[in-house]
């Protein structure tokens, strides 16, 4: 459990200065857990105004006695941002969201007190500071101070709140996301009685300004457990007030190819993405968000004309109500939009691929792959990537490569015409045949100079003295480089 130079540093300014000093809450957890920490966080029986006497570069602009430290290296460059704060506790949360008193305290306990969880809860001490009494656990020469068994839990790989907590969730509503990241993040279990403090203290979540919502939630998308954080939003009834549309999902059965209702198919997808992304991972969760609206039967069968399109309509407002940003908006939606993409092996020609790359984006190809595939393996069926998606694959690969085109060389038809006083024509695309061929079998001849000299030559050849020359050059290498992309896709 090491603390830098530079916290050691200031903790002991604050000591010099005659005060208390820790490293507090989810620093201290990381360490205990073998992690760098991300962030550094001290807290302090000194008042905001002589922690600026002690740590003069800091600065404090708010009401919460929090004074930001920054931490510069030689050359004077801030690489580090410190939070130091004084003890405090907090009064009364008349909105949900913010204390309507803050009271600074001479005592540590009552900082902790006022915390989230347990295994946030715990502060250490490498030097002199100390709570009243002497508590506190010496370990390694570092004392670790820990009221509410923030250790055990943290073995124990439990979520558990501080104190009662009903009255934790009522302080912040929020923090009954930051249970359900926590766990997604730490792979832990949220322990009983706080799950059901946040089922009862559901609803406080609609006091709680959308933009951390969205945080939160794309915290939890952003780790391996997204579709158990989901889950457990939708378990423990905080879903239906972060995206009440996917719960309109529940109990809607589909057609025959699809084993599962509309919401457990989301979720599954969610749950078989291969992508990373959590944007991608939205995507998957979102695809079908329309099929409620959208379901008709026909002939006894159900349908869902347009749900990509509709639903692209949709993710785009439930996005914009969670204040995610336009760029990201607009790629989930262009996802869910294109979901239901065509592709036959037999019937698909390079053209169309390319109006698909055109309209989806050359940037997003893998993404809409994934998207299909989580799409696939969230409706049961067990093969991940089939024949005609792997064909697809060398598809989008071939045509956006182009290995053989005239684009590469260093001259083009316009270069050529100034060059031989020629008019457009035939003649012109013939001779750019011919230097490619040449360039496929040497690219040390790509050059300007060359290239320009070459046509001057070339040029007193007839049509079909060119055509020729270059038809079996260019055939062949297409035909090469065509077998080495099937073989990276495993297509015939």
């Amino acid at each position: 459990m090491e603390i830098p130079d530079y916290i050691g540093k200031i903790i002991g300014q604050l000591e010099t200065g005659g005060f208390q000093a820790f490293v507090v809450g989810g620093s201290v957890r990381d360490l205990l857990t073998k992690k760098i920490p991300k962030d550094w966080d001290i807290t302090t029986d000194a008042r905001p105004d002589d922690i600026m006497r002690l740590l003069p570069e800091g600065r404090y602009e708010n009401v919460f006695g929090t004074v930001i430290v920054p931490v510069k290296n030689a050359a004077g460059e801030t690489e580090h941002v410190i939070e130091v704060t004084t003890f405090r506790s907090e009064q009364s949360y008349s909105d949900r969201r913010h204390p309507d008193e803050i009271r600074f305290e001479d005592e540590l306990d009552k900082d902790l007190e006022r915390r989230d969880f347990t295994i946030n809860a715990m502060a250490l001490s490498s030097s002199h500071s100390t709570l009243p009494g002497g508590r506190g656990e010496e370990k390694d020469g570092e004392k670790i101070i820990d009221l509410f068994g923030g250790r055990k839990d943290l073995k124990e790989k439990i979520i558990r709140a501080v104190g009662e907590p009903a009255d934790r969730f009522r302080e912040d509503a929020l923090r009954m996301m930051r249970a359900i990241r926590f766990m997604c993040q730490l792979g832990f279990a949220i322990e009983p009685k706080t799950e059901r403090g946040i089922t009862k203290m559901a609803g406080g979540l609609k006091f709680i300004a959308n933009e951390r919502i969205r945080d939160e939630l794309v915290k939890i998308l952003d780790t391996p457990y997204a579709y158990e954080g989901v889950m457990k939003l939708y378990e423990l009834k905080l879903l239906q007030y972060i995206v009440p549309e996917l719960e309109r999902g529940i109990g809607i059965n589909q057609n025959k190819h699809h084993i599962h209702t509309v919401f457990k198919h989301s979720v599954l997808s969610l749950k078989y993405c291969p992508s990373r992304d959590w944007r991608v991972k939205l995507a998957a969760l979102f695809h079908d968000i329309a099929k409620p609206q959208t379901k008709r039967m026909v002939g006894g069968d159900a349908t869902f004309y347009n749900h990509d399109l509709v639903g692209a309509k949709i993710t785009k407002k439930i996005l914009e109500r969670l204040r995610f940003s336009r760029e990201d908006a607009d790629r989930i939606a262009n996802l869910v939009r294109n979901h239901m993409f065509y592709y036959d092996v037999g019937q698909v020609t390079e053209s169309s691929v390319r109006r698909l790359i055109a309209k989806v984006g050359r940037e997003n190809l893998k993404d809409l792959i994934d998207l299909r595939i989580a799409d696939r393996l969230g409706s049961g069926v067990p093969k991940a990537k089939p024949y005609k998606l792997r064909h697809l694959e060398y598809m989008m690969e071939k045509v956006q490569k182009d290995p053989v085109s005239a684009k590469m060389l260093k001259i083009n038809g316009s270069d050529i015409m100034d060059l031989l006083t020629i008019e457009p024509g035939p003649k012109i695309g013939a001779i750019l045949d011919v230097l490619l061929s040449e360039v496929i079998d040497d690219p040390g001849l790509n050059t300007a100079a060359y290239l320009k000299k070459r046509a001057a030559e070339l040029n007193e050849l007839n049509l079909n003295e060119l055509r020729a020359r270059a038809r079996e050059k260019i055939e062949d290498k297409k035909m090469e480089d065509d077998e080495e992309l099937k073989k990276g896709f495993w297509v015939k």
